[in-house]
């Protein structure tokens, strides 16, 4: 292929696929430009890996404390080598299916390896070669961000790039004890994987956990982690951390009391930073925030008109989110906007999204704090779990399902769960917030009996009856 090519996309993750494949449909010759492994952070060290270590979790758990009487608690081993060792054949096997095969099967599509950088607004720099485009797509995503913390840079520390198949900031012994700092959704994932592995996990969280998403669920997850034996340590601050190989200290500041938290090893997972620091933005003339992200229009244009950036790289720029179905969405609407001329905007206004804790966490729209902070007439209400019949049925009652609903029109704003099967049932509240759904909607349509999905009819009823003297089927 020529070192010229109609769409030169930097990156090879979900966003970056999904504009190669919708361009390739509309004819363009496309060239991906990779520093890592192709497939990007989602398959490789991110949502893929980490959903099926934690469902290995959740096995040992649950055979440690079964939910029935009747039921002999038991032992199941991990031997954390072999578990990573199957983990790494699903990410690899996935990541020849899902990504190498189909940029095998794009016939105008060439896969370049190293550093890309700008040299100028249409060249970029990959490896040794020199490669322009008519049109660019900056798709390059984000990594763990590492805070200054005095210490920190003196010491061995893992990221969730310990999680990864083929690289060198893999795990690949079992930590007796573990100290995690921050409160986000991967330290909690990752903090209560590893507890239920066997190790002694601490969280040290400048606030609570899962600040920004509705306090409630950051509550009820917290003493789920107590339960479960997991330090939480919310409030506090890191004055410095120290150590070696053979174990760090933390030292913290919380409610005016300073103490030291001792573990084998330690996992930084205090946010994600846009790789956009390397790329040469600046000699393209691409805006970049105080952050690093780029800056973008609703049809995810730069501050250049033959530039568009798309995924991590943007933020939470026009209610984007760090996920990979977002990039992927931008990613098409990148390409039909640079191809097509569709002048398609991203719409972030009904995101389902989910934390794949135990319980696990999902929620859409707003929370109530936001919605308040933009003085736009709305209610709540919460409904424990307890009273949806599947969830006493199989011992699972453990949560909350939170309604936000306007007063103008009954329309539905944000829905927030934390329960058994959350992620999946976080679907029908989006597809009626998609249509505008109101109140009545979630009432009126017969859910199946008994299933988690009921949750959402009965905390919409809630609004307007005593939901704890429904009889089953919550009519």
């Amino acid at each position: 292929m020529s070192d010229h090519v109609d769409f030169l996309i930097l990156g090879s993750g979900s966003t970056a696929f999904a504009a190669a494949i919708r361009a390739a449909d509309l004819g363009a010759r496309v060239a991906m430009a990779e520093r890592r492994t192709l497939g990007g952070t989602c398959a490789n060290r991110g949502c893929l890996p980490s959903k099926n270590l934690i469902e290995a979790a959740r096995i040992v758990r649950e055979a440690a404390h079964p939910r029935y009487d009747g039921l002999i608690a038991g032992t199941v081993g991990v031997e954390f080598a072999a578990l990573i060792a199957q983990k790494d054949d699903v990410v690899r096997e996935y990541r020849a299916k899902k990504y190498a095969s189909v940029a095998d099967g794009l016939a105008d599509l060439e896969l370049l390896e190293g550093d890309a950088t700008f040299v100028d607004p249409h060249t970029v720099r990959v490896g040794d070669r020199m490669v322009t485009g008519d049109r660019i797509l900056v798709a390059t995503g984000s990594r763990p961000t590492i805070p200054a913390i005095p210490g920190l840079a003196d010491i061995p520390y893992l990221t969730s790039d310990l999680l990864d198949a083929d690289e060198a900031g893999r795990l690949t012994e079992l930590p007796a004890s573990l100290a995690v700092l921050g409160g986000g959704y991967i330290a909690v994932e990752l903090a209560q994987m590893f507890s239920r592995l066997g190790s002694r996990v601490t969280i040290v969280a400048r606030s609570g956990l899962l600040s920004g998403y509705e306090p409630d669920l950051g509550r009820t997850l917290a003493e789920v982690f107590t339960d479960e034996g997991i330090e939480v340590l919310a409030g506090s601050r890191v004055d410095h951390v120290r150590g070696d190989a053979s174990g760090v200290e933390v030292a913290i500041e919380q409610a005016g009391a300073r103490r030291v938290v001792s573990a084998e090893r330690l996992l930084v997972a205090t946010g994600r930073t846009p790789n956009t620091d390397t790329l040469g933005l600046e000699r393209a003339g691409v805006a970049v925030d105080a952050d690093g992200f780029v800056t973008v229009n609703a049809q995810l244009r730069t501050s250049l008109p033959h530039v568009w950036a798309a995924g991590d790289v943007i933020g939470r720029q026009h209610r984007s989110q760090t996920a990979t179905p977002v990039g992927a969405r931008q990613g098409r609407i990148v390409a039909d906007n640079a191809f097509a001329d569709a002048g398609k905007a991203f719409d972030g206004t009904v995101i389902p999204r989910a934390i794949f804790t135990d319980p696990p966490i999902a929620v859409v729209g707003e929370t109530e704090a936001e919605v308040r902070a933009r003085h736009y007439p709305a209610v709540a209400a919460t409904t424990p779990l307890m009273y949806v019949p599947r969830a006493g049925a199989v011992h699972k009652p453990t949560g909350l399902v939170k309604f936000i609903v306007s007063t103008v029109d009954e329309r539905v704003l944000g829905v927030h769960v934390i329960g058994e099967s959350a992620p999946e049932i976080i679907h029908e509240a989006a597809m009626a917030m998609h249509f505008k759904a109101g109140l009545p909607d979630f009432i009126d349509l017969i859910h199946v009996y008994p299933t988690m999905s009921e949750a959402l009819k009965i905390g919409a009823q809630a609004f307007s009856r005593d939901v704890t003297k429904l009889s089953c089927c919550a009519e």
